[in-house]
């Protein structure tokens, strides 16, 4: 017997409201006969597995290793590599290195990283100017709006293209030489 909680996202309660547990056997429920009536264009399926005598609930809307952020999964990745690498990984996973658009966005990478690694780790996030010097773009294709630069930074020094986090205290941006091996950052939508 596996345990779901399935709940289309117009209906979704508030964190402190009860939710109805919903028990199913292999193979159930079976709702086939009335797909030709329902259009879900959102929806959150929650795992549920009993570990003593707890109850732990996961979203499973990202797979795998993937931790949900808002509206995107992310994914930190602790083996250092090449920016390039680091972005070629990504895509085999379904993802880009990270975009940041809003200081939120760069709160949930934060934690992230902190929650992996107990520390503010330095990382490739998806920045590069290796297309046009000083024209910042993301990997994904986003607008590159939102910045977090160290100060005096980007200073190009030794042709650095790449934009790694994490860079002082202030946990800032800093151009790097895209040749440096890092951990990364992957993400990619819900």
């Amino acid at each position: 017997m596996i345990d779901f909680i399935i709940i289309p996202s117009a209906y979704q309660k508030k964190e402190e409201e009860e939710t109805n547990l919903l028990t199913f056997g292999t193979n159930q429920p079976d709702i086939s006969l009335f797909l030709f009536s329902v259009k879900v264009t959102s929806l959150t399926v929650l795992h549920l597995s009993r570990t003593g005598s707890h109850l732990v609930k996961r979203d499973v809307s990202c797979s795998g290793h993937w931790t949900v952020y808002g509206s995107r999964c992310l994914l930190f990745v602790p083996r250092a590599m090449t920016w390039a690498k680091a972005e070629k990984n990504c895509l085999a996973l379904g993802g880009n290195l990270a975009s940041v658009h809003n200081w939120k966005e760069y709160q949930d990478i934060q934690s992230l990283i902190i929650s992996q690694t107990q520390r503010p780790q330095k990382a490739w996030i998806g920045g590069s100017d290796a297309q046009q010097e000083n024209i910042w773009l993301w990997s994904d294709g986003s607008q590159f709006l939102y910045t977090n630069w160290c100060r005096g930074e980007p200073n190009n020094r030794g042709v650095q293209n790449c934009l790694q986090i994490n860079h002082t205290a202030m946990k800032c941006w800093d151009n790097l030489q895209c040749r440096y091996h890092l951990p990364s950052v992957c993400a990619k939508p819900r």
